[in-house]
């Protein structure tokens, strides 16, 4: 395979709100909050209409645009033998990501996030991570990682005890490995375990400015850009309306942003930069034409609901 994921096995709930919901329910526009109970997750989705129902996850919102771009894929990510576990299930399947993970009745549901869309197009997460949460180092297989050409993790799925087993076991067995450090909470959460990662273990880094600005604790863009310099390895930045930035050793290349686009919704949008770029990395294309394939994708999937295209 050219790639594995594995990530946080999740059923992504679509729904529309206004501004009010988000202030009244205590959410910061534009982040994902982790909810650990059932009945607080439902009570808030009892009062939201239902826009999509569609299988999710970061990594494999990734793994998928790989797959649509022809790359033979694989994912891992635990879900339950519930409902959810099963549309989960058959969601990848339908878009030939081969899954390797073998379900089975567990405690907790399959994880659900609940994507609030306001009118701006912002997206902003409330994740109950149910069974996904709970993965752990029997759930990967050091087989199907060695026979991959590189694996593609998540930030969100670093937690301490099990993931963690899970993820350094990955890492381990790995060829290649490239990962997303997935949110501005989720670095500052794991702040130093996730500079030792970019630092020691990963070959890519994906991030946003935001990010990496906290997880060197820099105080402007050009620190990000010395730091990533001096690192060696591939890092891949999105700036938002800044566009995005490669940095490889002294390399540096950047592209802008696609402009008169008509914007619906930005969950996913990292996720389909990441499948864009790693597909023309994968394809040995520079790291210009990198970009732009990540661009390409990103610009695509912004002007949908939902983060697949």
């Amino acid at each position: 395979m050219k790639i594995l994921g594995i990530g946080n096995a999740i059923v992504d709930v679509i729904c529309k709100v206004d501004e009010n919901f988000i202030n009244q329910n205590n959410l910061t526009k534009g982040t994902m909050k982790l909810i650990f109970d059932d009945k607080e997750f439902q009570s808030m989705l009892s009062n939201l209409k239902i826009e999509k129902t569609i299988s999710g996850g970061s990594v494999a919102n990734s793994i998928v645009g790989l797959s649509q771009l022809g790359s033979k894929v694989g994912f891992i990510g635990k879900v339950s033998d519930d409902e959810l576990g099963n549309k989960y299930e058959e969601g990848l399947k339908s878009e030939n990501v081969e899954y390797f993970y073998t379900k089975k009745k567990e405690e907790l549901p399959t994880g659900t996030c609940l994507i609030l869309v306001t009118p701006d197009s912002e997206r902003t997460m409330c994740t109950f991570l149910g069974t996904a949460g709970k993965i752990n180092e029997n759930d990967v297989n050091t087989d199907i990682i060695k026979q991959s050409e590189m694996i593609f993790l998540e930030g969100y799925l670093w937690d301490e005890g099990e993931p963690k087993k899970a993820f350094e076991k990955a890492i381990n067995s790995a060829n290649k490995v490239a990962m997303s450090l997935s949110d501005q909470f989720c670095v500052d959460r794991h702040k130093s375990h996730f500079l030792d990662l970019v630092k020691n273990k990963l070959d890519i880094t994906f991030a946003n400015e935001q990010e990496m600005v906290s997880l060197i604790d820099a105080e402007n863009f050009d620190q990000v850009i010395n730091f990533a310099k001096s690192l060696k390895k591939l890092l891949v930045i999105t700036r938002g309306e800044r566009g995005a930035v490669s940095i490889m050793g002294n390399e540096v290349r950047e592209n802008n942003i696609e402009k008169n686009l008509k914007i619906k919704d930005l969950t996913g949008a990292g996720d389909l930069f990441a499948a864009g770029f790693l597909h023309g990395y994968l394809n040995n294309l520079s790291l210009i034409e990198c970009l732009n394939k990540g661009r390409e994708m990103s610009s695509k999937v912004i002007q949908q609901i939902g983060a697949r295209l």
